[in-house]
């Protein structure tokens, strides 16, 4: 007998045919899954790469801002000084951040390359556990 949706009523089989329709039915949601884990996905990739668009365009029209601001400071520098140094005062400024952010990148790679990745670690164990097994 079927039921308006099109799904069969079980409550007369026997636990046999029941038995029996486990593979097709564990078959039936693997597959489900995996179709909904690709729907998944390509949902989060397309929204990944939206966003990762729309921040290299907010990163392009910020790159344009820094010589405006720029600008901006020697101009206004300019008004109490010459327009050289003012300029010059600017650049130094400029010069001592970048030297700060450069500082604080390469102690972060310092910080990276110090750490013991996965394959060294799993190494490591292999290497402590045939020891153990060397002793006995």
């Amino acid at each position: 007998m079927s039921t308006p949706r099109g799904f069969r009523d079980r409550a007369d089989d026997s636990l046999l045919s029941l038995v029996g329709e486990l593979p097709e039915l564990i078959r039936n949601l693997v597959v489900a899954e995996i179709d909904s884990a690709k729907a998944w996905l390509k949902r989060t990739g397309k929204d990944a790469g939206l966003g990762g668009a729309w921040f290299i365009v907010a990163l392009f029209f910020l790159f344009w801002t820094i010589p405006a601001i720029g600008a901006f400071a020697i101009i206004g520098l300019s008004s109490w000084l010459a327009p050289w140094l003012s300029a010059l005062i600017v650049i130094g400024i400029l010069v001592l951040a970048a030297i700060v952010f450069a500082l604080l990148g390469w102690l972060r790679f310092k910080k990276l390359s110090s750490r013991q990745n996965p394959a060294q670690a799993l190494s490591a164990d292999a290497k402590i556990v045939k020891d153990v097994a060397d002793e006995f």
